[in-house]
């Protein structure tokens, strides 16, 4: 079983352009539409390429892309660098005493008391 609402929704009719009909063309608008066609055939078949041009854009393309290759791989190895640099650098602020977990004057654990062992 379907539903189909009555209402129709707004918008919906057989005509939704919503514009204006089209204004009348002035006299002579073929003629100048002629006209601007063939001034842009002409002007379009007088323009050459220049026969470096792909050369030319194939040239500065590599060059760009060397350019952008050095300049991260200099990039690269500044952080590496500077990693290295900051790790060095924290290492050697570390405390020159052993620290807390083992000072040596206690005995090994392994000399105390244990837990019992099961025997198979």
């Amino acid at each position: 079983m379907t539903h189909r609402d009555a209402t129709p929704s707004r918008g919906t009719g057989p005509d939704r352009t919503d514009h204006e009909p089209a204004q009348p063309r002035p006299p002579g608008a073929d003629r100048t539409e002629r006209e601007l066609r063939d001034a842009l055939r002409a002007l379009a078949g007088g323009v050459q390429p220049d026969p470096d041009a792909y050369r030319t854009a194939r040239g500065e393309w590599l060059r760009r892309e060397r350019r952008r290759r050095l300049v991260l791989t200099v990039l690269v190895a500044v952080v590496f660098a500077l990693a290295t640099l900051i790790g060095l650098w924290v290492l050697n602020q570390a405390p020159a005493n052993p620290g807390v977990i083992f000072n040596g004057d206690r005995a090994a654990a392994a000399d105390g008391p244990s837990l019992p062992r099961r025997l198979p």
